[in-house]
């Protein structure tokens, strides 16, 4: 079993249907597709034995493809707080790269974040990161306070955690990757030095997210999240007129319904996939956040076990 990769497609309008005809006859997946004026981002899949072809088409359309090292995953990025007091600046600027990467991004500010003793998480904001993929803790500029107080924070999460902050460090204790040079910033992060931190931040998730993906295929799923996320769409179409501009969102195990827990989750429990339901091949739960709906694809070996 391969993994798809993950691409975006950047360029013009003109003879789009040439690319999306393509990336629907080698069995790949439209993710999102937006325009603005006349430049077209498309966020796809395809198999990996399909890109030599596909780039002839790209230089067909004269655009550029790069890959979407971020596509398919939730992540949360978390402040200690969101206020003008405490937040690091370049937080705005972190989010946006890591969509421009793929990402489904929500920054997350704690209740109770000011200060190096008073930080602190409660059980709701738990609860609500580790349902993400990922969590980034963007910190501030002080060294101790970063390998010495702000561990706690992160200590007890059930994802995978990266950290951000100024010091020059190498690791950061309960953090599966740290990258320095990113801390309290009075300034947009534009030069190229600070825009490489940036990238070296996204490569970092990456990594996790292979990692991540890796074990996944020791254990394989019964569908993919890709495809639970077309057939939902497509059994359910109402899911489309929802306000959210992304309704059935990617995670890397499953899907985020930004639909009404209460009204629409026996509905997406009888979403057919492959001649089984969704609810008896995956565990449909109550979000959080909002009430929405988490739809986590168990492996084929727990498959029967959802009560």
């Amino acid at each position: 079993m391969t993994v798809d990769e993950y691409l975006v497609f950047e360029g013009g309008l003109y003879k789009q249907e040439l690319l999306l005809d393509f990336i629907e006859d080698v069995g790949g997946t439209v993710i999102q597709k937006s325009t603005m004026g006349l430049d077209l981002v498309i966020f796809f899949t395809i198999p990996p034995e399909e890109k030599p072809e596909l780039m002839k088409i790209v230089d067909t359309l004269k655009g550029k493809i790069k890959e979407a090292c971020l596509l398919g995953s939730e992540i949360a990025v978390v402040s200690p707080t969101v206020t003008r007091h405490h937040t690091p600046h370049p937080l705005c600027d972190i989010s946006e790269h890591l969509r421009a990467n793929g990402a489904k991004v929500t920054l997350i500010g704690l209740a109770r974040g000011t200060g190096q003793r008073t930080a602190q998480l409660d059980k709701r904001e738990r609860d609500i990161i580790n349902e993400y993929d990922v969590a980034v803790f963007a910190l501030g500029n002080f060294e101790y306070c970063i390998t010495d107080k702000k561990p706690t924070l992160y200590r007890d999460l059930n994802v995978p955690v990266i950290v951000t902050g100024a010091p020059p460090l190498n690791t950061v204790l309960y953090a599966y990757g740290y990258v320095g040079g990113i801390g309290r910033i009075c300034h947009r992060l534009k030069s190229k030095e600070e825009r490489s931190r940036l990238d070296k931040l996204a490569g970092v998730i990456g990594d996790c997210l292979k990692e991540l993906r890796n074990k996944m295929l020791l254990e394989p799923l019964p569908a993919s999240a890709v495809f639970v996320k077309a057939e939902i769409e497509r059994q359910m179409p109402e899911v489309l007129d929802a306000p959210s501009p992304v309704p059935v969102t990617l995670k890397i195990d499953g899907v985020r319904v930004k639909m009404d827990y209460d009204e629409y989750a026996d509905r997406v429990r009888e979403v057919t996939i492959y001649n089984r339901k969704l609810g008896e091949i995956a565990e449909v739960r109550r979000s959080v956040v909002k009430n929405f709906i988490l739809v986590k694809i168990l492996p084929e070996s727990m498959v029967g076990t959802v009560s």
